[in-house]
């Protein structure tokens, strides 16, 4: 290494001026260029990769002479790296591309990532939890990031994606790599991973061709047989493939089977068969990107034809490139030899060098730079926690729930609740979690005990819990021996299921559940980290809901494709099929991730829909940056004055559809107690519009606190509720019921500004809210509850929600320093709605972004949604239309400025149309619709929670530059 190292300044100097060159020359000029230099010998060498591993037996180790050696004397074409530290990799790779005298083209067999192969990097899950996913999108940022991840390091070639069909169970080298058995997911989840990774600027290779889902043996040790008509492999195993080559993939794998239907020569495996390679992938199928044998060391191959005879006949089969051919003088020396015998041709090397060559041009060796070391491990591991998070959260399958009294298990509930940890001997993430959660006592189950240790442990636990959990961890992923889990555990198990309730997750294979397909309760997880077992935790406890399918099927019971899912109004789908660039909004995550960083917000969740579809739905980032509970699509949050238009201004419409309201009324006309004030004879348009002349907000708590330190005063508050103190302000904090007659009073006291002139107030919505409650003889709540929230199957909207969720399913809104002095998370965060018992026309609201994105799509559809008339068109044309001369302001709704193309700072975004409608919350909320595009953009988040500078999330812009994004993503405007 040393020696390699040596000179390395002059070495750049030397490489700057050759790239300034070559830089000059297009992709022909630089092949031609470069083939040119070749000697006979060395052609051969370029179609060779060699194993480059930073370990030996173990252990670091600083030089790889026999890498080097394969570099300066022969001028190989490639390398694979394998195991090692990023740093040590990173090292050897700008070595070995400073040392050669043709650029290497880098390899890696990183299918969950560079983490498959180096220590100090985060691994990624594995292809059968993905293929459990449905989320659109989601397949291609995963290979994008597996493609940043390759590029960062100096590698031009991933061998992924795995597009074997695993239609074998007891397959033991596929298995889990593959993305399942249903051929048309696993083309599609095949063609989005590798355009992610391409489009990153990694060449994917498809593999293992012509599929190898369906063995029993490890073709690392023997040469496995495939016995299935031609017609058979068409209509399986050779879909995939067709459809990844016609997406466009750069590469492909061909595996060691033994394939009769494609070629019945004895032994001969299909990695160094003419009738695979050439005729049937070249020839038939039309496949010209490059291929790679797999490597010429396994068994299934080297077993037959050892000593360099796999490296000729894997030439002579029409293969390009030759995958770890060991014995690099003697390969070289044998097809030289066929050469001269002509059963090769310099003329098929000439044409195969080349392409090698264009390969390496086309991903960057023509100009290549040395990897960066600083700052490399975390370059690597960056997004990696957050990936795995969201594919956890997509992919962990509900199979079964005959028990909904039993899940999800909230916390709280004061239930008797035990968990066994099979395979453990001590607390994991998922344990530690049960004890938090629920004070459960924990036992651990080790494989090797046996089942008179099981039989105590239960004579132990009867009929002392209400619910047992049982977590199967740390089996094998191959289906040897059931996985590893012995029987004294599945006994154990049995003798749990026969007394009490259980619910049982298996952390790992998900073949493994066949040995449970009859529990009641019954989750699939996949996987068995420590993101994936806190995921898992929070989806028992009901903080979001279960989203994954199987991806295979385990038993007769669990057919792939099995998954309890929650129904939703507005189906998911991909961007592109709504008219959006999908990569152009992944910009969103940027701007989101940067607001997270810069403490502008400690999470939020963002939802674009189109055309009645869902196109992008993200959640970031934590409930605060004390609190590490991660942010869920499904995460409820205080919507501050977004309540105006999504409860009251909804109420108001109603009721003038409906002929019960009329707005060229006074306040007076329908709030008898109004009168003899000046608000009676306010007309209930311009309180809509914010022309009334009603002050923007008053401080009704100052009066209720005391002088000394700002302390909820005794006399209008009580730490527990009585028949006085009814009027619940947060937790532990009650309101003397008769004090909100006050509250009604300061409001007609106070001093009315003239009439037109546009003033925001929060008490103009009050009022309308209490004329709705007036008409319709309902409280608010129970209004929008029974006319819009119920008939649209809303999971989370409406007020006051600590009354139907524990606190722990809200964001938290603020750790408020004025007035309650206390967290305020499930209450509502503003002081007047909170005097107000949480239900106010002007704040009170709480909801996810789902929930909120059905009413939106109510007002595109103007008024009709899910079968069910709400308004007439005519209403929803009318409330949403500019409807003042003095403001920008809608009825009810807010609009964009009447000049927003020349404003300095547009509202509420550059881009916005004006038919466009909305409202933008304190808290860090909004919801804008815009019927020109048919768009939705939702934006929900605590910024009040930020523990900094609360104005620095207004500062930087983030929701207009979320909703600018969005505008520029869309294909024809």
């Amino acid at each position: 290494m040393k020696k390699i190292l040596i000179g390395l300044s002059c070495i750049l100097f030397a490489m700057d001026l050759a790239a300034q060159r070559s830089s000059a020359l297009n992709a022909s000029q630089w092949v031609d260029s470069v083939f040119n230099t070749l000697k006979p010998e060395e052609k051969i060498a370029q179609l060779m990769v060699v194993r480059s591993s930073t370990l030996k037996d173990g252990r670091p180790v600083l030089l790889d002479k026999e890498v080097e050696e394969a570099i300066r004397k022969y001028n190989i074409g490639g390398i694979c790296i394998f195991q090692g530290g990023p740093i040590q990799h990173a090292q050897r790779i700008n070595a070995y591309q400073q040392a050669a005298k043709t650029p290497i083209l880098v390899t890696v067999d990183g299918e969950w990532g560079l983490g498959m192969r180096l220590d100090s990097v985060m691994p990624l899950p594995r292809q059968m939890i993905l293929g459990a996913t449905s989320q659109p999108g989601l397949l291609y940022e995963y290979g994008h990031l597996v493609g940043e991840q390759c590029k960062r390091l100096g590698v031009q070639v991933n061998f992924a994606p795995v597009v074997d069909i695993n239609n074998n169970p007891r397959n033991p080298v596929i298995n889990d790599r593959s993305f399942g058995e249903d051929k048309y997911k696993v083309s599609s989840y095949a063609i989005d991973y590798m355009k992610g990774m391409q489009d990153a600027g990694v060449m994917g290779c498809a593999k293992h061709f012509p599929g190898h889902g369906d063995v029993a043996v490890d073709s690392h040790y023997d040469l496995p047989v495939i016995n299935k008509t031609r017609a058979e492999l068409d209509s399986l195993e050779l879909y995939p493939f067709r459809e990844i080559f016609k997406a466009g993939v750069g590469s492909v794998m061909i595996a060691h089977l033994a394939i009769p239907a494609i070629d019945n020569t004895a032994n001969r495996p299909t990695s160094i068969s003419r009738k695979n390679v050439t005729d049937l992938l070249r020839n038939e199928l039309g496949f010209q990107g490059l291929s790679f044998t797999d490597a010429l060391e396994m068994q299934g191959v080297a077993k037959y034809y050892p000593d360099g005879e796999a490296s000729l006949q894997s030439l002579i089969a029409g293969n390009d490139m030759l995958c770890l051919p060991g014995d690099i003088p003697g390969s070289i020396a044998k097809i030289k030899k066929a050469i001269r015998r002509k059963k090769l041709s310099w003329k098929d090397i000439d044409a195969r060098v080349k392409k090698v060559l264009m390969a390496k041009y086309q991903y960057g060796l023509a100009n290549w730079k040395p990897v960066e070391l600083t700052n490399l491990t975390a370059d690597l591991n960056k997004g990696l926690a957050a990936m795995r998070r969201r594919v956890a959260e997509q992919a962990i399958t509900l199979l079964h729930n005959n028990n909904s009294a039993v899940y999800p298990l909230m916390p709280g509930s004061g239930k008797r609740v035990a968990y066994v940890g099979m395979g453990l001997s001590s607390d994991n993430m998922f344990a530690s979690r049960m004890r938090k959660d629920y004070n459960a006592h924990v036992y651990y189950f080790d494989y090797s005990l046996d089942s008179t240790k099981a039989d105590a442990l239960l004579a132990l636990m009867r009929h002392r819990y209400d619910v047992v959990v049982i977590g199967y961890h740390a089996y094998k992923r191959n289906p040897a021996n059931n996985f590893g889990i012995s029987p004294s555990a599945f006994h154990l198990a049995n003798g749990l299921i026969g007394e009490t309730n259980v619910v049982s997750l298996f952390f790992g294979n998900p073949y493994a559940v066949a040995n449970q397909c009859s529990n009641k309760t019954l989750l699939a997880c996949y996987d068995d980290d420590p993101i994936t077992q806190e995921t898992a935790a929070d989806l028992l406890n009901g903080k979001f809901t279960a989203k994954g399918r199987l991806p295979v099927s385990v038993c007769a019971e669990l057919p792939a494709g099995t998954g309890i899912t929650q129904h939703r109004l507005l189906p998911d789908t991909y961007a592109d099929n709504v008219g959006l660039d999908f990569q152009k909004l992944q910009a969103i995550d940027s701007v989101c991730l940067d607001a997270i960083d810069k403490k502008a917000i400690p999470g939020c969740v963002v939802l674009v829909a189109r055309d009645g579809k869902i196109a992008y739905e993200k959640s970031f980032g934590t409930y605060a940056y004390t609190d590490p509970s991660p942010v869920y699509c499904e995460t409820i949050y205080d919507l501050a004055s977004v309540t105006k238009i999504m409860a009251t201004t909804l109420s108001v419409m109603k009721l003038v559809d409906e002929g019960r309201l009329d707005i060229d009324k006074t306040l007076g006309d329908y709030l008898p107690w109004t009168k003899g004030s000046d608000k009676a004879n306010l007309v209930v348009r311009d309180v809509l519009l914010h022309q009334a002349g009603l002050k923007a907000f008053i401080p009704f708590f100052r009066e209720t606190i005391t002088a000394a330190d700002g302390s909820p005063d005794a006399r209008f508050y009580a730490f527990r509720a009585d028949s006085v103190f009814q009027v619940r302000v947060a937790d532990n904090l009650y309101m003397r019921k008769d004090w909100t007659d006050t509250l009604y009073k300061r409001i007609l006291q106070s001093e009315l500004g003239p009439r037109g002139k546009y003033i925001y107030s929060d008490n103009d919505f009050i009022f309308l809210g209490k004329i709705v409650e007036a008409i319709s003889g309902q409280s608010l709540d129970q209004f929008v509850q029974q006319q819009f929230y119920g008939p649209l199957n809303l999971r989370t909207t409406g007020f006051t929600p600590r009354k139907r969720f524990d606190k722990q399913y809200v964001a938290p809104t603020e750790d408020e320093p004025l007035f309650r002095k206390q967290l305020i998370q499930g209450d509502v965060h503003d002081p007047c709605a909170a005097m107000f018992g949480g239900v106010a026309g002007h704040a009170g609201l709480f909801s996810d972004a789902a929930d909120l994105a059905v009413l939106a799509q109510l007002l595109l559809n103007k008024g009709t949604l899910n079968g069910i008339r709400f308004f007439q068109p005519a209403t929803v044309d009318q409330f949403t239309a500019y409807g003042s001369d003095s403001s920008r302001r809608a009825l009810g709704f807010d609009k964009p400025e009447k000049d927003n193309a020349s404003r300095k700072e547009p509202y509420p975004c550059a881009s916005a149309s004006p038919e466009t409608f909305g409202h933008t919350g304190f808290t860090g909320t909004c919801v804008w619709i815009d019927p020109r595009y048919n768009l939705t953009y939702i934006f929900l988040s605590n910024r009040v929670n930020n523990n900094g500078d609360p104005n620095r999330f207004l500062k930087m812009n983030v929701r207009p530059a979320v909703h600018d994004i969005i505008y520029g993503a869309i294909k024809s405007r």
